[in-house]
């Protein structure tokens, strides 16, 4: 078994984002995590396509680890973790 702090953070209910456009999934993607505590989990359930082309993508040049894409067939799981820090500007 694996004790590490990142581990141990729970994860939110699974955000389902099938059949919201981009950039409105991005967006919505980005302040459930900006809410989220420091090393957090969160599943985002998201369409084939351009949502599962930009989204991760988008999330990763915000600075937010992609963890894992699983293809269901109809839709794409995306585990994104909220970093402990993330770099803002003024």
């Amino acid at each position: 078994m694996n004790d590490s702090p990142m581990n141990s953070i729970p994860s939110d209910p699974p955000m389902d984002l099938r059949g919201t456009p981009c950039p409105i999934n991005f967006v919505r993607t980005k302040l459930r995590l900006e809410q989220m505590s420091p090393g957090a989990l969160l599943e985002v359930w998201l369409d084939p396509g351009e949502p599962i082309e930009q989204v991760p993508d988008s999330l990763s040049m915000e600075g937010y680890g992609i963890e894992a894409i699983e293809d269901h067939a109809t839709y794409f799981v995306v585990k994104v973790r909220r970093p402990a820090a993330l770099h803002t500007e003024c």
